[in-house]
């Protein structure tokens, strides 16, 4: 993956956090270590990796403090002081460190270093980013009430921060460039670390220390907001000074995709470099296209943090738009270059939503003739629709990447406001089928807390969220009932108080879209609810609907409560609209009169689930069209046992 980046053009690759000590372990978060001499050879494979393109590796070693709960080394957590680990609420605390640990703590940090020199980086990052960091804790008042010479005054505080720093730059010498990365601010007003207070003071203290500075916000949610709730370049105001008080070059990152708001910021004099992690997995060849001046083949990020999601859930990385990420070495996929087809057939696809288009565009690039029909006059399918609605305009990406790259291809026919059925289907004389004919949200309240309908569900004050982004609106008072935890309740909450509707939002779950805790949104939706006196009504499932109201049973006690509404949108599941590829599927003869050798349901159609499953689902299809079938589509990091242990 990290080899792809460098491909790209990306003048620097960087590990994310790499653990330096078992009692600094984040499992189950997947992290790499450097715990010892036996963690090397994989990290000096991605350095090879780096190098073979002329890119630099960089590596960010860390010691995560209070967040780690040591579930694998069972080691206790250590601390500037003594508190409970946050990470999980797990039901343990983190001791305070001893000067023998903060001694402890600089060499295993010099151990990493060496290490890391060991393995082939070229540039060492000394991390105080996120409030992720030992050194950087230290530094916060709120954490730190030591007496002793790193507690007290900010020149204490940032003590073990300098002699990390200090320590790393006398290990390397001049064989490795010295980074520091710190968040010059929380974001949490006077209780944390403040851009114009004590984070420029420490910027001051250490101006000319390290060879670069890498600047950001903490904490995670702050540094990786949504596109929802922060736009392009949100960062700048916060780290537009470091420039004016170090003559060392300064990075920064900020979701920057559009290269004309790259090279203001340069121009400005606010970095001297741009940071990017986001938008290089949307497109890792985004640096290469710049230089190429092929502005309109960047698949810009959307800032929808699926890639933080899957991290959040100790998962194989992915992205809504490029369907490659994570599979570079499982798969063999590449995000510019794909195997030529297998066969002269010929390839139509059904419905041009997320996985419709990504198909095309794939098998079109493959070099199949592609026929692509939209029943709708507009492609996009659910992107289109859920890209009008609040704070997801950014999402319409998605569409517009792949509707101009489909454009420029001579192999690729486009037929909008199409609806095809089966005989339409069998008559195309197309050789291979894909139906990616979408999803609809279901009324009757069936998902993960129903597996009956609910009572009243029937009614004419019963809308989907499907029913509102077609415009219709209900009348008077609305309860919106989400039993789906992800993004779809709180815009539809959102657009209907904008259309002046009184808006309660009830949800089975103790949070409202509480599945957006991965995508570091949560507490953002639900404080956006409340700011538009949405009145929210969490652990509490919808038991009937009636012309005049409501009823909620509490998950817990069972206990009743009636609500006063004229309509419920229920927002719990969804079916796939399948219907034309189970009529087809149906009769395997017919198909093959009509010349039909492959059949397949992508996307929503074959199972309802995120855009960005969508995409990977269509991209899928296309590569492995023509080829055989293997039982595991993809590698798997396997260890063997040795030779004297081996089975008969």
């Amino acid at each position: 993956m990290r080899g792809v980046k460098a491909e790209g053009g990306w003048a620097v690759v960087s590990t994310e956090q790499i653990e330096i000590h078992p009692t600094g372990d984040f499992s189950p978060g997947t992290e790499g270590r450097l715990w010892s001499d036996q963690d090397i050879p994989y990290l000096a494979r991605m350095c090879d990796a780096v190098h073979e393109h002329g890119a630099l590796a960089m590596i960010e070693p860390v010691h995560n403090g209070k967040w780690t709960g040591n579930l694998y080394s069972r080691e206790v957590p250590m601390f500037t002081t003594h508190m409970p680990v946050p990470s999980h609420n797990y039901p343990l605390q983190a001791r305070a460190m001893t000067r023998a640990d903060i001694r402890a703590y600089r060499k295993w940090h010099l151990d990493a270093v060496r290490r890391a020199r060991t393995a082939g980086f070229d540039i060492i990052c000394c991390y105080a980013g996120h409030n992720l960091s030992l050194a950087g804790q230290f530094m916060l008042p709120r954490y730190n009430f030591r007496s002793d010479e790193y507690g007290g005054s900010l020149e204490n505080r940032v003590r073990l921060f300098r002699e990390i720093i200090e320590d790393t730059k006398d290990a390397v010498g001049d064989t490795m460039g010295v980074v520091v990365r710190f968040a010059v601010d929380e974001l949490r007003g006077a209780e944390g670390l403040e851009a114009d207070k004590e984070g420029r003071e420490i910027v001051e203290m250490l101006a000319e220390l390290p060879d670069l500075w890498d600047v950001n916000v903490a904490e995670w949610h702050n540094d990786s907001q949504t596109s929802r709730f922060a736009e392009e370049g949100y960062q700048e105001p916060f780290i537009d000074f470091v420039k004016q008080v170090t003559s060392k070059p300064v990075v920064a990152v900020g979701r920057y995709t559009t290269p004309d708001r790259m090279v203001s910021l340069i121009n400005k004099g606010v970095v001297d470099m741009i940071g990017a992690a986001r938008p290089s997995i949307a497109d890792p060849f985004l640096p290469k296209k710049i230089e190429q001046g092929r502005i309109e083949d960047i698949r810009e990020c959307i800032g929808c943090n699926i890639c933080v999601a899957w991290n959040n859930m100790a998962a194989p990385m992915r992205c809504t738009q490029n369907p490659t990420k994570g599979e570079e070495w499982r798969r063999g996929w590449h995000p510019e270059r794909i195997a030529p087809k297998t066969d002269d057939g010929s390839v139509l696809i059904v419905g041009a939503g997320p996985a419709g288009l990504e198909a095309a565009l794939a098998a079109g690039r493959r070099g199949y003739d592609v026929m692509l029909a939209e029943g709708a006059a507009e492609l996009g399918g659910r992107v289109a629709r859920e890209s009008r609605l609040p704070g997801l305009s950014a999402w319409a990406r998605v569409r517009d990447y792949r509707t101009y790259q489909l454009s420029q291809m001579a192999n690729v026919d486009i037929y909008k406001s199409s609806i095809l059925g089966a005989e339409d289907v069998l008559e195309f004389g197309a050789t291979h089928v894909a139906i990616a004919t979408g999803a609809r949200w279901r009324r009757d309240g069936y998902g993960r807390t129903h597996q009956l309908p609910i009572p009243g569900t029937d009614g004419g004050n019963v809308l989907s969220p499907d029913d509102i982004m077609a415009g219709l609106r209900p009348e008077g008072r609305v309860l919106v009932y989400d039993d789906d935890h992800y993004y779809m309740g709180s815009v539809v909450a959102e657009l209907l108080v904008a259309d002046g509707h009184e808006v309660v939002l009830a949800t089975p779950d103790s949070l409202v879209a509480s599945w957006t805790g991965y995508t570091l949104e949560q507490h953002r939706i639900q404080a956006r609810l409340l700011e538009l006196e949405v009145e929210i009504i969490t652990s509490h499932a919808l038991q009937a609907i009636t012309a005049d109201g409501a009823s909620l049973g509490c998950v817990f006690s069972g206990k009743t409560r009636s609500l006063d509404v004229s309509a419920v949108v229920m927002v719990v599941s969804r079916l796939p609209n399948d219907n034309l590829y189970q009529e087809l599927a149906a009769d395997t003869k017919r198909l093959k009169t009509a010349g039909i050798q492959t059949l397949h349901a992508i996307g929503d159609c074959h199972g309802p689930a995120t855009i960005a499953a969508a995409v990977y689902e269509g991209h899928r299809y296309a590569r492995e069209l023509g080829e055989d079938k293997a039982e595991i589509p993809f590698a798997r990091e396997l260890t063997e046992l040795a030779q004297e242990f081996s089975l008969p």
